[in-house]
């Protein structure tokens, strides 16, 4: 009997578990209470990056002072930086080193409001941008961009060094005319002039297929070179209009800005006449595969060179967006046929050094 109505509050409980049900809204009640912890998380995190930045200037800018002032050698800042870590041994960041970091952070920037904008970036990726960079108006944009991508100290640098600076947005472009206010900046700037490929390494007289071949062997470093948000959808892409097929070199897709690009690569210099080709392939791209949702589709020309008046002529009156740049590679002289397939790989050199160690 027992048993019985044990059984029976055991059926009781389960089936008020169960009519206890979860509110349709609870799910996203949830996400939106994670969202907000985190976000408050991050936000405690840039308020101690940024305020120790700014401890980091005024601390520089006391040290400039006296450099410049009363003439305090580097024996005296040596000194100062053993009393700081002997004074505050639970804390970091005093070495010499590290001091004269802070002179020159803080005569970098000598308004405390340029200092504000970098301070939200972490002290490793400013002592990258002290090094690396030389002007004032550079740092703040390489600040920028690490705050919205989310950049490594190592891709800033690598950022820095292959001048992304001087080549993003540049790519000459018709997206004014043909793509609505402000989607058209955004589409603009995600395109470059020239192109860094100076990852591959190509003979002189290299046909486009080559190139094609190399960029999709290298497809991480092709992705990163295009930029944040990029997605590759495919490679000989293939669209049939009026039961022929056609195929485009390269089809990416843009996560942030909601656009396919459409890539189209030429082993030679711009001719007008490639305008009309890729036109097509926007049109055909628009119809089959773009969604509602999404922007306009735009189409990326990469030239082995150009002449701007002739590219701003062949846009003038195109209505798809379209934009044409350069690329940069290794170009090598061509290998004597009879040794090309007689040369080891670097696979093959590892494994005989492996071999005789």
């Amino acid at each position: 009997m027992n048993d019985m109505t044990d059984q029976k509050k055991r059926l009781v409980h389960e089936k008020s578990a169960k009519n206890a049900i979860i509110p349709r809204d609870y799910a996203s009640v949830l996400e939106r209470i994670k969202n907000d912890v985190q976000q408050s998380q991050l936000r405690a995190a840039q308020s101690v990056t940024q305020e120790l930045i700014m401890l980091y200037w005024r601390i520089g800018k006391i040290l400039s002072e006296k450099v410049t002032e009363e003439g305090w050698g580097a024996k005296t800042v040596e000194r100062l930086s053993k009393d700081l870590c002997t004074g505050l041994p639970d804390i970091s960041g005093f070495s010499f080193r590290n001091l004269k970091y802070m002179r020159q952070f803080a005569e970098m920037y000598a308004d405390s409001n340029w200092a504000a904008v970098v301070a939200q970036i972490p002290w490793g990726h400013n002592i990258v941008l002290m090094d690396k960079v030389t002007t004032i108006d550079q740092r703040l944009w390489y600040a920028q961009q690490t705050l919205e991508n989310g950049w490594s100290r190592s891709v800033l640098s690598m950022w820095i060094e292959s001048d992304l600076y001087s080549r993003q947005g540049k790519a000459i472009t018709n997206f004014k005319h043909t793509i609505p206010s402000p989607q058209s900046d955004l589409a603009e700037q995600t395109l470059k002039d020239p192109y860094n490929f100076q990852f591959l390494a190509l003979e002189k007289k290299f046909r486009e297929k080559e190139l094609e071949q190399e960029l999709i062997d290298h497809i991480q470093k092709f992705l990163l070179e295009l930029g944040e948000g990029f997605a590759f959808v495919g490679r000989q892409y293939k669209v049939e209009v009026s039961g022929k097929e056609y195929f485009i070199d390269l089809l990416f897709y843009h996560l942030k800005l909601r656009f396919y690009v459409v890539v189209e690569l030429k082993a030679t210099e711009f001719d007008p006449r490639d305008t009309g080709q890729l036109n097509f392939y926007l049109s055909a791209i628009d119809d089959l595969l773009r969604h509602p949702d999404d922007n306009p589709t735009i189409g990326l020309l990469l030239c082995k060179g150009k002449d701007k008046c002739t590219v701003e002529y062949a846009l003038r009156d195109v209505r798809k967006p379209i934009g044409v740049a350069d690329y940069q590679v290794k170009l090598v002289e061509s290998l004597p046929k009879d040794l090309r397939g007689s040369l080891p790989t670097v696979e093959e050199i590892e494994a005989e050094l492996g071999n005789s160690l």
